[in-house]
């Protein structure tokens, strides 16, 4: 890579100078899944003869901004606008941010999934745009992918064309951006050999659904998960094909389509309001969300939990961890100091050492950010961990600085060396039967 430009498979990418990295915003890693490829799985990009200028952040994957301006994630993330591009069905892009200085070695690469319950979300959210991660000379990538109605619809027609991405559409996306990376990454100066995939809720979700599936396969070599993932799982739905058929066929009977052809022309406005009244429905029911991963028998047959019991998830170094008020957790539970989210992540540690797999790292993030009373709310822990709280509106302390270069060193450390200890830190000891050591974050 020189000044700025990167030779891929697909064409030369031109990217922009940003706080000491070289940042390329928008790169297409897949065909947009429009028209005739709604509902399919991704296709791969085609090639380009001038210079591809990545220089703007790309749209959001097609979504209904759910958060009214008085809710905690409004002015915590959303606000910020950079993050508003327009919501759209061509949306499957990524953002890369390299060092800006000549390096002797290929550089390990963080490949991020964002949360945002499988409904919302990007992968140029405020609190991911960082470069505290080159600085630590670790390429990170962001993604997006199909979220929501478009990203999870599971219906008999869609099996019929293929039944392993019929409901795993989202997942798909996230294995083709990680196809693009390991054919393209040398080009940025990565080494697609130590790849690490992370991700925080609905993106914690999608890591434990890759570590779950043969497609996925060899494509990783260490995981992380945050705030959505455990053993025995607790928040993700593992969706079996006929409870996805039940509601992809609610969409079908609402939209009046009578064929797919039919479905794939419904307006994304319309899909959007029927969308809307699902999810109404199923909070209302307590059935949690409708479109989520779907168990369709080809692209993962069996439970999590099942998974798990077999060692048949991926055998990778992990670290995994939860924060103090997390999503589930109640106030007795955060009173008490520890959840059950975080027993099921010690649970994942020693369910992994049972089976044979590699270690596992259980983290427990306990910092009350300042500014409010909302505690080490779900989430609290990604400004840390991507040493952005210089963009953050609360009043941080040094303390919280402080805490956020440990989390970082930690982070980039394990994406590393599968290890998240170096001289100077606070020994991270892995979770074992012998000893279920869990880092407690928090300022000192």
């Amino acid at each position: 890579m020189t000044d700025c430009m990167a030779v891929t498979k697909y064409g030369k990418i031109q990217g922009v100078r940003e706080d000491g990295c070289i940042l390329f915003k928008g790169v297409p890693y897949a065909k947009p899944p429009v028209g005739e490829l709604r509902w399919r799985a991704p296709q791969k990009p085609e090639p380009w003869t001038d210079v591809f200028m990545a220089d703007t952040y790309p749209n959001r994957s097609a979504q209904v901004d759910r958060f009214d301006d008085t809710s905690l994630y409004q002015k915590e993330f959303y606000e910020d606008k950079v993050y508003a591009t327009p919501a759209s069905e061509d949306s499957l892009y990524l953002n890369i941010w390299v060092p800006d200085k000549a390096c002797d070695h290929a550089l390990p690469v963080a490949f991020y999934i964002h949360g945002g319950a499988f409904m919302g979300g990007t992968g140029h959210e405020l609190e991911f745009r960082t470069n505290a991660y080159a600085k630590k000379d670790v390429i990170l990538i962001t993604i997006n992918y199909r979220l929501g109605v478009f990203g999870f619809l599971a219906h008999p027609w869609l099996t019929a064309e293929d039944d392993a991405a019929c409901g795993n559409y989202g997942i798909m996306d996230q294995i083709a951006a990680l196809d693009w990376v390991l054919e393209n990454i040398a080009a940025f100066g990565g080494d697609p050999d130590n790849v690490t995939i992370f991700g925080q809720s609905a993106g914690c979700m999608s890591v434990q659904t890759l570590l779950s599936t043969d497609y996925a396969k060899g494509k990783f070599a260490k995981a992380i998960l945050q705030s959505g993932a455990g053993y025995p799982v607790l928040i993700q739905r593992d969706i079996p094909l006929e409870l996805g058929y039940e509601f992809g066929e609610k969409v079908a009977e609402a939209a009046g389509a009578a064929s797919l052809d039919e479905l794939r022309r419904v307006p994304v406005e319309k899909l959007y309001e029927i969308q809307g009244k699902m999810m109404m429905e199923m909070m209302m029911s307590g059935q949690g969300l409708a479109f989520t991963p779907v168990r369709n028998g080809k692209f993962r047959a069996q439970t999590f939990d099942a998974l798990a019991e077999q060692g048949l998830t991926a055998d990778v170094p992990t670290m995994i961890g939860s924060t103090r008020k997390d999503i589930t957790v109640s106030e007795e539970e955060a009173a008490k100091g520890y959840s059950q989210f975080q027993k099921n992540c010690v649970g994942w540690a020693l369910q992994m050492e049972k089976v044979g797999h590699k270690p596992s790292y259980v983290y427990y993030f306990t910092r009350d950010l300042p500014g409010d009373d909302a505690g080490a709310f779900h989430s609290s822990e990604l400004w840390y961990m991507f040493g952005t709280l210089g963009q953050c509106w609360r009043p941080m302390t040094e303390g919280d600085f402080e805490l956020s270069e440990r989390m970082v060193s930690y982070w980039t450390n394990f994406m590393k060396n599968s290890d998240p200890n170096e001289k100077g830190l606070p020994e991270w000891k892995p979770c074992t039967a012998k000893e279920a050591f869990e880092m407690v974050l928090d300022v000192e």
